[in-house]
């Protein structure tokens, strides 16, 4: 796939990209073997981790979770009302706005550990990494964005994503529609969206403008990017998902290099 050559040319030092459909890689360019940070595309893995907990019986998405009024539904869609960063306080009403939490995976991941009475690495381990034969990613810090991998891990949670094996399908597609709908918030780094629409865990990309997907991705996609230069979508319409990997701090190259990449990727699509 010629598109991908674009990273070839993008201002970091390392880099790897590539594009699936559910049966398959379809092509891959860059250092594929480098480990990576994912960074917030962690939260994929996550909130996949409690949907397992969740079809287990291990917690509940409606239970309380997170500050009072809270559910664990409400810690994976943003809408706990707790901060960016914190030590545990909200700073606004449960269900009223999107405010985009790394506390809130935070507070999830030990409201699961405290439910199954393990580790939260060792859980996910054991109910997400392993049974998708991601043999070399590992969780190195924080359940919001602390996992390490490359770019062959990122493509099998690609196509887990467009045909899921650990979970039900019917449970992927409700943490993959708008949890809360209406909410207003801002998207990290791209602005106020109004609304800021969001599954539990996967940002819904909808009809919101200037975005880090591009314009030919369908309404339906959805994902998650990382502050270190890294992505993931999936779009369920066009039946492929594409991941990106790099070792360089999101910043002003990303947003005019990512979306250029998204769209020439579509239009190429076999």
């Amino acid at each position: 796939m010629e598109a991908l050559v674009a990273i070839e040319s993008w201002p970091v030092a390392h880099a790897a990209a590539g594009v699936v459909r559910a049966d398959g890689v379809v092509a891959a360019r860059g250092d594929t073997e480098r480990l990576y940070r994912w960074a917030s595309i962690t939260k994929l893995m996550t909130a996949l981790a409690v949907l397992v907990a969740a079809e287990e019986g291990v917690v509940d998405l409606d239970e309380p979770a997170g500050p009072k009024g809270s559910t664990v539904r409400h810690l994976l869609a943003h809408a706990s009302g707790l901060p960016f960063e914190s030590d545990g306080a909200a700073i606004g009403r449960v269900g009223g706005r999107r405010i985009y939490s790394n506390e809130g995976f935070e507070q999830v991941a030990r409201h699961l550990e405290a439910a199954a009475e393990m580790p939260f690495a060792d859980y996910l381990r054991e109910a997400v990494l392993q049974p998708l034969g991601m043999t070399r990613s590992e969780l190195r810090g924080t359940a919001a964005a602390g996992l390490w991998g490359p770019l062959d891990d990122l493509l099998r949670l690609g196509r887990e994503l467009l045909a899921p094996t650990i979970v039900a399908p019917e449970t992927l597609a409700e943490a993959t529609q708008v949890a809360f709908p209406g909410l207003d918030g801002v998207l990290p780094d791209f602005g106020r969206m109004t609304p800021n629409d969001w599954g539990l865990g996967f940002e819904i990309r909808d009809a919101k403008p200037g975005h880090w997907m591009g314009t030919a991705v369908s309404p339906r996609a959805f994902g998650h990017f990382g502050g270190s230069g890294t992505f993931l979508w999936v779009d369920p319409e066009l039946g492929a998902a594409l991941g990106v990997l790099t070792d360089r701090p999101f910043g002003r190259w990303a947003k005019e290099a990512w979306p250029p990449l998204s769209d020439a990727v579509v239009a190429e699509l076999p």
